[in-house]
């Protein structure tokens, strides 16, 4: 597989969530821009999606924050990104972080972030791309997930292998490892079909 050069993040913007998934999400945005992998994320300034910010910032990376105009205040956008996109709907928002990257990580997070994630990894089930697709799963946090993808297989719901279509890690290492081991792209994306 070609260099990941962009990466998008899923996750979090609550305040309120276990410290250790703060230290982690600053920690993935620090080896991001080490390894020199710009971050694409949703343009937030606190929770997770502010913690990677920090972390890449910090570390000389780049940033690109893609918001709604509608969230813009709401979400508080990273006044510090290197990149802040503004977008004009949570659609736009979602097809343009698909555009920017060449890898996506899911780490912890809410409705929001089950959203994205069901999204991307639906639209690599249908074909529409073969981006590497990694949940960080902090402290079994994605566990409860997995096991409803089971009951999915076990139920004849989901006929495709879910390993074929995400990859788990449990720490920032391992997310970086499981991108750098995908298969190269077997699938050019067309936009005009998402």
């Amino acid at each position: 597989m070609p260099a990941i050069k962009a990466l998008c993040i899923y996750c979090g913007a609550s305040q309120n969530v276990d410290p250790r998934h703060l230290e982690t999400a600053d920690q993935l945005g620090r080896t991001a821009a080490e390894k020199a992998i710009d971050l694409v994320y949703g343009g937030g300034h606190s929770g997770m999606m502010g913690a990677a910010a920090d972390g890449a910032l910090s570390a000389g990376g780049r940033v690109i924050g893609i918001i709604p105009e509608h969230l813009r205040d709401r979400e508080a956008a990273h006044n510090g990104v290197t990149e802040m996109v503004v977008v004009d709907s949570m659609h736009v928002r979602k097809q343009k972080m698909f555009e920017r990257s060449d890898a996506f990580c899911v780490l912890p997070g809410g409705l929001g972030t089950l959203d994205e994630t069901f999204e991307i990894i639906t639209w690599k089930q249908l074909g529409l791309h073969d981006k590497p697709i990694v949940l960080l799963n902090l402290y079994g946090f994605w566990d409860p997930l997995m096991d409803m993808i089971r009951r999915q297989v076990e139920g004849g719901y989901l006929h495709n292998d879910p390993s074929s279509l995400f990859s788990l890690a449990d720490d920032v290492e391992g997310v970086f490892s499981a991108i750098a081991s995908a298969a190269d792209s077997r699938v050019t994306p067309d936009s005009s079909r998402l």
